[in-house]
Protein backbone atom coordinates (compact mmCIF):
# COMPACT_ATOMS: atom_id res chain seq x y z
CA UNK A 1 0.00 0.00 0.00
CA UNK A 2 1.85 3.40 -1.28
CA UNK A 3 1.51 6.58 0.90
CA UNK A 4 -1.82 8.10 -1.01
CA UNK A 5 -3.49 4.77 -0.24
CA UNK A 6 -2.14 5.33 3.55
CA UNK A 7 -3.63 8.60 3.33
CA UNK A 8 -7.08 8.14 1.44
CA UNK A 9 -7.62 5.44 3.86
CA UNK A 10 -7.00 7.64 6.96
CA UNK A 11 -9.08 10.23 5.82
CA UNK A 12 -11.86 8.01 5.15
CA UNK A 13 -11.97 6.90 8.93
CA UNK A 14 -12.11 10.44 10.32
CA UNK A 15 -14.97 10.95 7.75
CA UNK A 16 -16.68 7.94 9.35
CA UNK A 17 -15.35 9.01 12.97
CA UNK A 18 -16.75 13.03 13.15
CA UNK A 19 -19.80 11.45 11.02
CA UNK A 20 -20.90 9.50 14.01
CA UNK A 21 -20.71 12.44 16.37
CA UNK A 22 -22.20 14.57 14.53
CA UNK A 23 -26.06 12.12 13.76
CA UNK A 24 -25.29 10.72 17.71
CA UNK A 25 -25.65 14.75 18.26
CA UNK A 26 -28.92 14.85 16.07
CA UNK A 27 -30.01 11.98 17.63
CA UNK A 28 -29.64 13.39 21.24
CA UNK A 29 -31.41 16.78 19.98
CA UNK A 30 -34.28 14.98 18.68
CA UNK A 31 -33.35 15.84 15.17
CA UNK A 32 -35.45 14.23 12.01
CA UNK A 33 -33.29 11.49 9.51
CA UNK A 34 -32.10 15.16 7.17
CA UNK A 35 -31.08 16.79 10.62
CA UNK A 36 -29.23 13.91 11.23
CA UNK A 37 -27.67 13.56 7.96
CA UNK A 38 -27.29 17.49 7.40
CA UNK A 39 -25.38 17.81 10.74
CA UNK A 40 -23.22 14.04 9.97
CA UNK A 41 -22.01 15.35 6.97
CA UNK A 42 -21.44 19.01 8.41
CA UNK A 43 -19.44 17.45 11.13
CA UNK A 44 -17.14 14.96 8.93
CA UNK A 45 -16.39 17.51 5.77
CA UNK A 46 -16.86 21.07 7.41
CA UNK A 47 -13.34 21.18 8.61
CA UNK A 48 -11.60 20.00 5.84
CA UNK A 49 -13.88 22.86 3.73
CA UNK A 50 -12.61 25.73 5.70
CA UNK A 51 -9.11 24.42 5.85
CA UNK A 52 -8.87 24.27 1.75
CA UNK A 53 -10.85 27.48 1.53
CA UNK A 54 -7.68 29.11 3.61
CA UNK A 55 -5.16 27.31 1.80
CA UNK A 56 -6.80 28.76 -1.59
CA UNK A 57 -7.45 25.37 -2.71
CA UNK A 58 -10.58 25.71 -4.86
CA UNK A 59 -12.89 24.08 -5.04
CA UNK A 60 -12.77 22.35 -1.32
CA UNK A 61 -11.84 18.57 -1.58
CA UNK A 62 -15.31 17.33 -0.38
CA UNK A 63 -16.47 18.85 -3.42
CA UNK A 64 -14.02 17.35 -5.95
CA UNK A 65 -14.24 13.75 -4.52
CA UNK A 66 -18.06 13.61 -3.05
CA UNK A 67 -16.94 10.33 -1.87
CA UNK A 68 -16.22 11.85 1.41
CA UNK A 69 -19.78 13.50 1.63
CA UNK A 70 -21.02 10.29 0.45
CA UNK A 71 -19.56 8.51 3.27
CA UNK A 72 -20.75 10.87 5.61
CA UNK A 73 -24.09 10.47 4.39
CA UNK A 74 -24.60 6.79 4.53
CA UNK A 75 -22.90 6.83 8.02
CA UNK A 76 -25.06 8.94 9.19
CA UNK A 77 -28.13 7.29 7.85
CA UNK A 78 -27.06 4.19 9.46
CA UNK A 79 -26.78 5.28 12.48
CA UNK A 80 -29.85 7.05 12.34
CA UNK A 81 -31.66 3.76 11.40
CA UNK A 82 -30.17 1.58 13.92
CA UNK A 83 -30.86 4.23 16.87
CA UNK A 84 -34.59 4.33 15.42
CA UNK A 85 -34.85 0.34 16.08
CA UNK A 86 -32.53 0.19 18.92
CA UNK A 87 -33.10 3.26 20.72
CA UNK A 88 -34.63 1.79 24.20
CA UNK A 89 -31.27 -0.40 24.38
CA UNK A 90 -29.03 2.28 23.44
CA UNK A 91 -30.28 4.23 26.42
CA UNK A 92 -29.71 1.18 28.97
CA UNK A 93 -26.22 1.16 28.00
CA UNK A 94 -26.01 4.52 27.79
CA UNK A 95 -22.95 5.38 29.85
CA UNK A 96 -21.01 2.97 27.38
CA UNK A 97 -22.57 4.08 24.22
CA UNK A 98 -21.07 7.95 25.76
CA UNK A 99 -17.25 6.79 25.83
CA UNK A 100 -17.83 4.73 22.22
CA UNK A 101 -18.45 8.34 20.82
CA UNK A 102 -16.47 9.78 22.85
CA UNK A 103 -13.32 7.53 21.41
CA UNK A 104 -14.69 8.11 17.60
CA UNK A 105 -14.54 11.91 18.14
CA UNK A 106 -10.68 12.08 19.65
CA UNK A 107 -10.18 9.64 16.22
CA UNK A 108 -11.78 11.96 14.41
CA UNK A 109 -9.85 14.56 15.53
CA UNK A 110 -6.67 12.84 15.22
CA UNK A 111 -7.02 11.46 12.12
CA UNK A 112 -7.96 15.38 10.33
CA UNK A 113 -5.02 16.78 12.19
CA UNK A 114 -2.78 14.50 10.10
CA UNK A 115 -4.24 15.20 6.66
CA UNK A 116 -4.58 19.39 7.98
CA UNK A 117 -0.72 19.09 8.23
CA UNK A 118 -0.61 16.93 4.76
CA UNK A 119 -2.44 19.03 2.79
CA UNK A 120 -0.69 22.13 3.98
CA UNK A 121 1.90 20.78 2.38
CA UNK A 122 0.48 19.41 -0.79
CA UNK A 123 -0.23 23.05 -1.28
CA UNK A 124 3.11 24.62 -1.11
CA UNK A 125 2.92 25.62 2.65
CA UNK A 126 5.19 23.29 4.19
CA UNK A 127 7.71 25.53 5.27
CA UNK A 128 5.36 27.36 7.08
CA UNK A 129 5.05 25.87 10.74
CA UNK A 130 2.31 28.54 11.95
CA UNK A 131 -0.16 28.11 8.62
CA UNK A 132 0.48 24.41 8.82
CA UNK A 133 -0.50 23.73 12.38
CA UNK A 134 -3.35 26.42 12.28
CA UNK A 135 -5.11 24.27 9.06
CA UNK A 136 -4.22 21.26 11.46
CA UNK A 137 -6.15 22.09 14.32
CA UNK A 138 -8.61 23.68 12.39
CA UNK A 139 -9.39 20.89 10.14
CA UNK A 140 -9.47 18.74 13.63
CA UNK A 141 -11.82 21.08 15.11
CA UNK A 142 -13.92 22.84 12.47
CA UNK A 143 -16.65 20.45 11.68
CA UNK A 144 -17.49 19.92 15.57
CA UNK A 145 -17.33 23.63 16.01
CA UNK A 146 -20.29 24.19 12.98
CA UNK A 147 -21.54 20.80 14.46
CA UNK A 148 -21.98 22.13 17.67
CA UNK A 149 -23.38 25.80 16.62
CA UNK A 150 -26.00 24.00 14.61
CA UNK A 151 -27.17 21.66 17.60
CA UNK A 152 -27.72 25.01 20.08
CA UNK A 153 -24.72 24.51 22.41
CA UNK A 154 -21.38 25.66 23.34
CA UNK A 155 -18.34 24.30 21.10
CA UNK A 156 -16.52 21.34 22.70
CA UNK A 157 -13.45 22.72 22.35
CA UNK A 158 -14.10 25.99 24.49
CA UNK A 159 -14.64 24.01 28.01
CA UNK A 160 -14.06 20.01 27.40
CA UNK A 161 -11.03 18.39 28.16
CA UNK A 162 -8.15 19.68 26.51
CA UNK A 163 -9.65 18.96 23.07
CA UNK A 164 -8.12 21.48 21.13
CA UNK A 165 -5.01 21.81 23.06
CA UNK A 166 -4.42 18.13 21.97
CA UNK A 167 -4.71 19.10 18.65
CA UNK A 168 -2.26 21.90 18.94
CA UNK A 169 0.50 19.34 20.44
CA UNK A 170 -0.25 16.99 17.84
CA UNK A 171 0.29 19.07 14.87
CA UNK A 172 3.43 20.34 16.45
CA UNK A 173 4.71 16.90 16.75
CA UNK A 174 3.65 15.80 13.19
CA UNK A 175 5.25 18.56 11.75
CA UNK A 176 8.36 18.28 13.12
CA UNK A 177 8.51 14.50 12.96
CA UNK A 178 8.41 15.50 8.88
CA UNK A 179 10.28 18.80 9.03
CA UNK A 180 13.42 17.37 10.73
CA UNK A 181 12.78 13.74 8.67
CA UNK A 182 13.35 11.70 12.33
CA UNK A 183 11.19 8.86 10.59
CA UNK A 184 8.95 7.40 7.56
CA UNK A 185 6.34 9.20 6.35
CA UNK A 186 3.87 7.02 7.68
CA UNK A 187 5.30 6.46 11.06
CA UNK A 188 5.30 10.23 11.53
CA UNK A 189 1.82 10.11 11.05
CA UNK A 190 1.33 7.56 12.87
CA UNK A 191 2.95 9.07 16.40
CA UNK A 192 1.07 12.69 15.39
CA UNK A 193 -2.34 11.06 15.50
CA UNK A 194 -1.45 8.40 18.04
CA UNK A 195 -0.63 11.37 20.64
CA UNK A 196 -3.84 13.72 20.18
CA UNK A 197 -5.34 10.16 20.62
CA UNK A 198 -3.57 9.73 23.74
CA UNK A 199 -3.47 13.14 25.25
CA UNK A 200 -7.71 12.81 24.64
CA UNK A 201 -8.08 9.49 26.18
CA UNK A 202 -6.15 10.27 29.60
CA UNK A 203 -8.01 13.35 29.31
CA UNK A 204 -11.40 11.85 29.32
CA UNK A 205 -9.56 9.07 32.09
CA UNK A 206 -8.16 11.65 34.46
CA UNK A 207 -11.01 14.60 33.92
CA UNK A 208 -8.25 17.04 32.32
CA UNK A 209 -9.15 20.77 31.86
CA UNK A 210 -7.98 23.43 31.41
CA UNK A 211 -8.04 25.86 34.22
CA UNK A 212 -11.46 27.87 34.77
CA UNK A 213 -13.50 31.07 36.55
CA UNK A 214 -16.20 29.18 38.06
CA UNK A 215 -16.81 31.53 41.00
CA UNK A 216 -18.44 34.56 39.64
Amino acid sequence: MNIDSVFFFVEIVGTIAFALTGVITAIEKKFDILGAIVLGTVTAVGGGIMRDIILGYLPPLAFRHPVYALTAIITSVSVFVIAFFLGKKIVRHFDVYSQVINFFDSLGLAVFVVTGINTAAECGFGDNAFLSVFVAVLTGVGGGVLRDILAGRAPKILHRRVYALAAILGALIYYYLLEFNIFPETVSMLIGAGSVLLIRILATVFHWNLPSIKNI
